[in-house]
């Protein structure tokens, strides 16, 4: 792959052999979502060999030529919010946030205010990335709305295109802590199983064979519960809902996980899933220096544990 400012240049691999154009590509650009994607390409903005592609599913073949050019940054439309931030590192490229439980990254169907989008426009007014598009400034990756702690943003191009190659080449360090059900047998495990949307449910990520993205979770326990168990999850890829979905596929999903709990329902009032991302590392985009950010635990989880 080459990236040139705004423009990413493919030659298709036997990996992809087949595959359809925008999934390819999603594939290929781990930042931009498969929605903004097929946009992309409906409007002209992809050429497979030189030729204009404007139909999403276009299958490719081996040492087809892809290139693929994102629009120029657009002014977003959104609202700059006055939200409090838990910024736990900033300078002039990055922001670090402790994200809270409840708070969505950024602005979708049904959630166009009191997003960290929102809450980033007002704190850096236009210092944000345009790469991802309008409705998503600064923004490289995601947590789900209620796991809470670290997550990065960058506030220029250059930030977020260094920021998005580490997280397509594993190299940014990312720790969870989480609570399950149940005590997993092994105190260290590693779950290598590949990770794709549910075929019955589309709401749902699942573990799939057959056309899944390679996902590995490394999990340690800290501390055994009689129903429950503690443990740190450690990320070599960073699918969506990764690490519920390989827990829930090894028999200990997520305390108060709704969505992959399997029907357990948590005798704790509780929002969400107990999963919070604790520790975020990566290399600087400008200085090469390895930064490594810790969030603290949350409240709810400090009091689970001392309950349990």
């Amino acid at each position: 792959m080459t990236n040139c400012m705004n423009t990413y240049i493919f030659k298709i691999t036997e990996e992809l052999d087949g595959e359809r154009l925008d999934k390819a590509l999603l594939y290929l650009i781990d930042s931009l979502s498969r929605s903004f994607i097929q946009k992309m390409i409906r409007e002209g903005g992809v050429t497979i060999n030189g030729a204009v592609s404007s139909r999403p599913g276009v299958r490719l073949s081996v040492d087809d030529e892809v290139i693929f050019e994102l629009p120029d940054a657009v002014q977003p439309q959104i609202a700059a919010e006055n939200i409090p931030l838990d910024i736990l590192y900033e300078d002039q490229d990055v922001i670090v946030v402790n994200k809270p439980k409840g708070m969505v990254v950024h602005p979708a169907a049904g959630h166009y205010s009191g997003t960290l989008v929102n809450a980033l426009m007002y704190h850096c007014g236009e210092e944000l990335s345009g790469i991802n598009g309008v409705m998503r400034p600064g923004i490289v990756h995601r947590i789900d709305k209620d796991t809470t702690g670290a997550l990065i943003a960058c506030k220029n191009d250059m930030a977020h295109n260094a920021i998005a190659d580490q997280l397509k080449a594993h190299t940014i360090h990312r720790v969870y802590h989480a609570i399950c059900y149940g005590n997993p047998q092994n105190e260290d495990g590693v779950v290598n199983a590949p990770i794709g949307r549910h075929p019955a449910d589309r709401k749902k990520m699942a573990v799939v064979q057959k056309g899944g993205k390679e996902a590995i979770t490394h999990y340690h326990v800290m501390r055994y519960f009689e129903k429950y168990a503690y443990l740190t999850c450690q990320l070599e890829t960073g699918r969506t809902h990764q690490i519920r979905v390989h827990m829930s596929s090894i028999g200990h999903p997520l305390l108060g996980d709704e969505l992959y709990a399997s029907g357990r329902t948590s005798p704790y009032q509780l929002q969400g899933q107990c999963l919070h991302a604790m520790t975020l590392g990566f290399i600087h985009p400008r200085s090469g220096e390895y930064i490594e950010v810790n969030a603290p635990l949350p409240e709810y989880f400090e009091h689970l544990l001392k309950i349990f």
